[in-house]
Protein backbone atom coordinates (compact mmCIF):
# COMPACT_ATOMS: atom_id res chain seq x y z
CA UNK A 1 0.00 0.00 0.00
CA UNK A 2 1.13 3.62 -0.52
CA UNK A 3 3.28 4.67 2.45
CA UNK A 4 2.81 8.44 2.37
CA UNK A 5 0.98 10.04 5.29
CA UNK A 6 -1.19 12.20 3.04
CA UNK A 7 -2.82 12.18 -0.40
CA UNK A 8 -2.29 15.66 -1.84
CA UNK A 9 -2.28 14.87 -5.57
CA UNK A 10 -1.39 12.35 -8.25
CA UNK A 11 1.56 14.26 -9.70
CA UNK A 12 4.14 12.53 -7.54
CA UNK A 13 2.56 9.09 -7.28
CA UNK A 14 4.10 6.08 -9.02
CA UNK A 15 2.09 3.80 -11.29
CA UNK A 16 2.35 1.13 -8.61
CA UNK A 17 0.85 3.39 -5.96
CA UNK A 18 -2.04 4.39 -8.22
CA UNK A 19 -2.80 0.78 -9.10
CA UNK A 20 -2.76 -0.17 -5.42
CA UNK A 21 -5.47 2.38 -4.70
CA UNK A 22 -7.52 1.04 -7.62
CA UNK A 23 -7.10 -2.60 -6.59
CA UNK A 24 -8.16 -1.86 -3.02
CA UNK A 25 -11.13 0.16 -4.25
CA UNK A 26 -12.33 -2.87 -6.24
CA UNK A 27 -12.38 -4.86 -3.00
CA UNK A 28 -14.46 -2.16 -1.33
CA UNK A 29 -16.77 -2.00 -4.36
CA UNK A 30 -17.60 -5.63 -3.60
CA UNK A 31 -18.29 -4.69 0.03
CA UNK A 32 -20.77 -2.05 -1.16
CA UNK A 33 -22.74 -4.77 -2.96
CA UNK A 34 -23.35 -6.72 0.27
CA UNK A 35 -26.74 -6.63 2.03
CA UNK A 36 -24.96 -4.97 4.97
CA UNK A 37 -22.27 -2.82 3.27
CA UNK A 38 -20.08 -2.13 6.28
CA UNK A 39 -16.66 -3.26 7.49
CA UNK A 40 -15.12 -2.48 10.91
CA UNK A 41 -11.76 -1.45 9.42
CA UNK A 42 -11.67 2.10 10.86
CA UNK A 43 -13.73 1.63 14.01
CA UNK A 44 -12.54 4.13 16.61
CA UNK A 45 -11.11 6.54 14.00
CA UNK A 46 -12.52 10.05 13.55
CA UNK A 47 -12.46 11.75 10.16
CA UNK A 48 -13.15 15.45 9.65
CA UNK A 49 -14.40 16.85 6.35
CA UNK A 50 -13.18 20.44 6.22
CA UNK A 51 -14.85 22.09 3.22
CA UNK A 52 -14.29 25.80 2.62
CA UNK A 53 -16.00 25.63 -0.79
CA UNK A 54 -19.54 24.42 -1.55
CA UNK A 55 -19.72 20.72 -2.27
CA UNK A 56 -22.46 18.17 -2.38
CA UNK A 57 -21.21 15.04 -4.14
CA UNK A 58 -17.63 14.96 -2.87
CA UNK A 59 -18.44 15.69 0.76
CA UNK A 60 -21.33 13.20 0.81
CA UNK A 61 -19.17 10.60 -0.91
CA UNK A 62 -16.40 10.92 1.70
CA UNK A 63 -18.98 10.81 4.51
CA UNK A 64 -20.56 7.63 3.18
CA UNK A 65 -17.12 6.09 2.65
CA UNK A 66 -16.10 6.82 6.25
CA UNK A 67 -19.35 5.40 7.62
CA UNK A 68 -19.02 2.23 5.52
CA UNK A 69 -15.60 1.76 7.17
CA UNK A 70 -17.20 2.28 10.62
CA UNK A 71 -15.30 5.52 11.26
CA UNK A 72 -16.85 8.51 13.00
CA UNK A 73 -17.32 11.44 10.63
CA UNK A 74 -17.51 15.14 11.51
CA UNK A 75 -18.69 17.50 8.75
CA UNK A 76 -17.38 21.06 8.99
CA UNK A 77 -19.48 24.00 7.80
CA UNK A 78 -17.64 27.24 7.11
CA UNK A 79 -20.83 29.26 7.57
CA UNK A 80 -21.13 28.02 11.15
CA UNK A 81 -17.46 28.34 12.04
CA UNK A 82 -15.03 30.83 13.50
CA UNK A 83 -13.49 31.25 10.05
CA UNK A 84 -16.01 34.03 9.49
CA UNK A 85 -14.58 35.74 12.55
CA UNK A 86 -11.06 35.78 11.11
CA UNK A 87 -9.69 32.41 12.22
CA UNK A 88 -7.27 30.91 9.68
CA UNK A 89 -7.59 27.46 8.16
CA UNK A 90 -4.53 26.34 10.16
CA UNK A 91 -5.99 27.67 13.43
CA UNK A 92 -9.22 25.82 12.72
CA UNK A 93 -7.48 22.56 11.89
CA UNK A 94 -5.14 22.69 14.89
CA UNK A 95 -8.05 23.28 17.23
CA UNK A 96 -9.89 20.33 15.74
CA UNK A 97 -6.80 18.13 15.89
CA UNK A 98 -6.55 18.96 19.59
CA UNK A 99 -9.88 17.16 19.82
CA UNK A 100 -8.06 14.01 18.58
CA UNK A 101 -9.19 13.84 14.98
CA UNK A 102 -7.30 11.16 13.03
CA UNK A 103 -7.71 12.52 9.51
CA UNK A 104 -8.80 15.64 7.64
CA UNK A 105 -10.41 15.75 4.20
CA UNK A 106 -10.04 19.33 2.99
CA UNK A 107 -11.39 21.40 0.10
CA UNK A 108 -10.22 24.98 -0.27
CA UNK A 109 -10.14 27.62 -2.99
CA UNK A 110 -6.41 28.27 -2.48
CA UNK A 111 -3.94 25.99 -4.30
CA UNK A 112 -1.62 24.44 -1.74
CA UNK A 113 -4.05 24.66 1.19
CA UNK A 114 -4.00 20.88 1.68
CA UNK A 115 -0.19 20.87 1.64
CA UNK A 116 -0.07 23.54 4.36
CA UNK A 117 -2.31 21.44 6.57
CA UNK A 118 -0.35 18.27 5.89
CA UNK A 119 2.91 19.95 6.88
CA UNK A 120 1.47 21.20 10.16
CA UNK A 121 -0.81 18.41 11.38
CA UNK A 122 -0.09 14.97 12.75
CA UNK A 123 -3.44 13.84 11.35
CA UNK A 124 -3.38 12.57 7.76
CA UNK A 125 -4.71 14.94 5.11
CA UNK A 126 -6.61 14.09 1.93
CA UNK A 127 -6.95 16.81 -0.68
CA UNK A 128 -10.56 17.05 -1.88
CA UNK A 129 -9.71 19.90 -4.25
CA UNK A 130 -7.41 22.89 -3.78
CA UNK A 131 -8.19 25.71 -6.16
CA UNK A 132 -7.17 24.86 -9.72
CA UNK A 133 -4.36 22.58 -8.53
CA UNK A 134 -5.49 18.97 -7.99
CA UNK A 135 -8.46 16.77 -7.07
CA UNK A 136 -6.83 13.36 -6.63
CA UNK A 137 -9.77 11.23 -5.53
CA UNK A 138 -11.86 12.43 -8.48
CA UNK A 139 -9.08 11.35 -10.84
CA UNK A 140 -8.72 8.00 -9.07
CA UNK A 141 -12.43 7.25 -9.44
CA UNK A 142 -12.19 8.27 -13.11
CA UNK A 143 -9.24 5.90 -13.57
CA UNK A 144 -11.16 3.13 -11.82
CA UNK A 145 -14.09 3.63 -14.19
CA UNK A 146 -11.83 3.54 -17.26
CA UNK A 147 -10.10 0.38 -16.09
CA UNK A 148 -13.43 -1.35 -15.52
CA UNK A 149 -14.44 -0.57 -19.10
CA UNK A 150 -11.15 -1.21 -20.91
CA UNK A 151 -8.98 -3.28 -18.56
CA UNK A 152 -5.88 -1.29 -19.46
CA UNK A 153 -4.27 2.14 -19.56
CA UNK A 154 -1.35 1.49 -21.89
CA UNK A 155 -2.30 3.02 -25.21
CA UNK A 156 -5.74 4.14 -24.04
CA UNK A 157 -6.69 7.40 -25.77
CA UNK A 158 -8.41 9.97 -23.55
CA UNK A 159 -9.77 13.33 -24.68
CA UNK A 160 -10.60 16.00 -22.06
CA UNK A 161 -12.83 18.80 -23.31
CA UNK A 162 -13.59 22.23 -21.88
CA UNK A 163 -12.12 24.57 -19.30
CA UNK A 164 -8.69 23.01 -18.84
CA UNK A 165 -7.21 26.26 -17.50
CA UNK A 166 -9.24 26.26 -14.28
CA UNK A 167 -9.77 22.51 -13.84
CA UNK A 168 -8.14 20.63 -10.97
CA UNK A 169 -9.90 17.51 -12.28
CA UNK A 170 -8.13 17.81 -15.63
CA UNK A 171 -4.74 18.25 -13.98
CA UNK A 172 -5.09 15.22 -11.72
CA UNK A 173 -6.39 13.08 -14.58
CA UNK A 174 -3.52 14.11 -16.82
CA UNK A 175 -0.96 13.24 -14.14
CA UNK A 176 -2.55 9.85 -13.42
CA UNK A 177 -3.22 8.86 -17.01
CA UNK A 178 0.25 9.80 -18.24
CA UNK A 179 1.88 7.90 -15.36
CA UNK A 180 -0.12 4.80 -16.31
CA UNK A 181 0.78 4.98 -20.01
CA UNK A 182 -2.36 6.48 -21.55
CA UNK A 183 -2.38 8.99 -24.40
CA UNK A 184 -4.09 12.25 -23.39
CA UNK A 185 -5.35 15.19 -25.41
CA UNK A 186 -7.20 18.35 -24.40
CA UNK A 187 -9.60 20.39 -26.48
CA UNK A 188 -11.42 23.65 -25.89
CA UNK A 189 -11.47 27.38 -26.64
CA UNK A 190 -7.94 28.82 -26.80
CA UNK A 191 -8.78 31.10 -23.86
CA UNK A 192 -9.46 28.05 -21.67
CA UNK A 193 -6.31 26.07 -22.57
CA UNK A 194 -3.29 26.80 -20.31
CA UNK A 195 -0.06 28.02 -21.83
CA UNK A 196 2.58 25.27 -22.09
CA UNK A 197 0.06 22.52 -21.28
CA UNK A 198 2.01 20.44 -23.83
CA UNK A 199 4.80 20.26 -21.25
CA UNK A 200 2.63 17.75 -19.38
CA UNK A 201 2.80 15.41 -22.36
CA UNK A 202 -0.64 16.10 -23.80
CA UNK A 203 -1.77 17.01 -27.30
CA UNK A 204 -3.81 20.19 -27.77
CA UNK A 205 -6.69 20.64 -30.22
CA UNK A 206 -9.28 23.32 -30.81
CA UNK A 207 -11.53 21.55 -33.33
CA UNK A 208 -13.47 18.85 -31.49
CA UNK A 209 -15.23 17.44 -34.57
CA UNK A 210 -11.92 16.68 -36.29
CA UNK A 211 -10.68 14.36 -33.54
CA UNK A 212 -13.49 12.96 -31.38
CA UNK A 213 -13.74 9.75 -33.42
CA UNK A 214 -10.15 8.83 -32.51
CA UNK A 215 -10.61 8.57 -28.72
CA UNK A 216 -11.69 5.75 -26.40
CA UNK A 217 -12.70 8.10 -23.58
CA UNK A 218 -14.23 11.55 -23.96
CA UNK A 219 -14.46 13.52 -20.72
CA UNK A 220 -16.45 16.75 -20.68
CA UNK A 221 -15.62 19.24 -17.94
CA UNK A 222 -18.19 21.46 -16.29
CA UNK A 223 -18.24 24.97 -17.69
CA UNK A 224 -18.12 27.39 -14.79
CA UNK A 225 -20.75 29.87 -15.88
CA UNK A 226 -18.88 32.83 -14.38
CA UNK A 227 -16.18 32.29 -17.03
CA UNK A 228 -18.63 33.38 -19.71
CA UNK A 229 -19.30 36.59 -17.79
CA UNK A 230 -15.59 37.45 -17.87
CA UNK A 231 -15.48 37.11 -21.65
CA UNK A 232 -13.36 33.95 -21.94
CA UNK A 233 -15.78 32.71 -24.60
CA UNK A 234 -18.51 34.63 -26.42
CA UNK A 235 -21.65 32.80 -25.32
CA UNK A 236 -22.94 29.54 -23.88
CA UNK A 237 -24.72 28.87 -27.16
CA UNK A 238 -21.48 29.19 -29.10
CA UNK A 239 -19.66 26.98 -26.60
CA UNK A 240 -22.27 24.24 -27.03
CA UNK A 241 -22.07 24.58 -30.82
CA UNK A 242 -18.30 24.13 -30.86
CA UNK A 243 -17.60 21.90 -27.85
CA UNK A 244 -20.84 20.45 -26.49
CA UNK A 245 -21.30 16.68 -26.39
CA UNK A 246 -24.35 16.38 -28.60
CA UNK A 247 -26.06 13.22 -29.77
CA UNK A 248 -24.43 13.62 -33.19
CA UNK A 249 -20.95 13.89 -31.68
CA UNK A 250 -21.56 10.90 -29.40
CA UNK A 251 -22.64 8.88 -32.44
CA UNK A 252 -19.36 9.74 -34.20
CA UNK A 253 -17.27 8.23 -31.39
CA UNK A 254 -15.77 4.76 -31.39
CA UNK A 255 -18.38 2.03 -30.98
CA UNK A 256 -16.98 1.05 -27.57
CA UNK A 257 -16.04 4.60 -26.58
CA UNK A 258 -17.30 6.01 -23.29
CA UNK A 259 -18.37 9.46 -22.13
CA UNK A 260 -17.42 10.78 -18.70
CA UNK A 261 -18.14 13.92 -16.68
CA UNK A 262 -16.92 14.77 -13.15
CA UNK A 263 -20.20 16.54 -12.36
CA UNK A 264 -22.22 18.45 -11.67
CA UNK A 265 -23.32 18.70 -15.30
CA UNK A 266 -24.67 21.74 -17.08
CA UNK A 267 -27.11 19.84 -19.25
CA UNK A 268 -27.58 21.44 -22.62
CA UNK A 269 -24.22 23.22 -22.47
CA UNK A 270 -21.21 20.91 -22.20
CA UNK A 271 -23.35 17.78 -22.52
CA UNK A 272 -26.86 17.17 -23.81
CA UNK A 273 -29.37 15.29 -21.62
CA UNK A 274 -29.77 12.35 -24.00
CA UNK A 275 -25.98 11.94 -24.08
CA UNK A 276 -25.58 12.17 -20.29
CA UNK A 277 -28.23 9.45 -19.95
CA UNK A 278 -27.22 7.51 -23.06
CA UNK A 279 -25.55 4.15 -23.60
CA UNK A 280 -22.00 5.53 -23.82
CA UNK A 281 -22.29 7.48 -20.56
CA UNK A 282 -20.59 6.10 -17.45
CA UNK A 283 -21.35 9.13 -15.29
CA UNK A 284 -23.32 7.13 -12.70
CA UNK A 285 -20.55 4.51 -12.63
CA UNK A 286 -18.19 7.32 -11.68
CA UNK A 287 -20.45 8.32 -8.78
CA UNK A 288 -20.64 4.73 -7.50
CA UNK A 289 -16.88 4.26 -7.82
CA UNK A 290 -16.34 7.49 -5.89
CA UNK A 291 -17.45 5.86 -2.65
CA UNK A 292 -15.22 2.81 -3.19
CA UNK A 293 -12.17 4.95 -4.07
CA UNK A 294 -12.67 7.16 -1.03
CA UNK A 295 -13.04 4.09 1.17
CA UNK A 296 -9.69 2.88 -0.16
CA UNK A 297 -7.99 6.24 0.40
CA UNK A 298 -9.31 6.63 3.96
CA UNK A 299 -8.43 3.01 4.74
CA UNK A 300 -4.84 3.41 3.54
CA UNK A 301 -4.10 6.71 5.25
CA UNK A 302 -5.88 5.89 8.49
CA UNK A 303 -3.88 2.68 8.81
CA UNK A 304 -6.76 0.28 8.34
CA UNK A 305 -6.36 -3.49 8.46
CA UNK A 306 -7.94 -5.92 6.05
CA UNK A 307 -9.71 -8.96 7.41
Amino acid sequence: MPKKKDLLGLENLTSREIIQYLDLAEKFAAVLERPIPFVPSLRGKTILTLFFEPSTRTQISFSIAAKRLSADIVNFSQSASSVKKGETILDTAKNIEAMKVDGVVVRHSAPGAAKILAENLDAFVVNAGDGGHEHPTQALLDLMTMRQKFGRFKGLKVLIIGDIEHSRVARSNIFGLKTLGAEVAVCGPPTLIPLAIEDLGVDVFYNMDAIIQDYDVVMALRIQLERQETGLFPSLREYRTLYGLTKERAASMKQKGIIMHPGPTNRGIEIDPDVADGSKSVILNQVTNGVAIRMAVLFVHAGGKLG
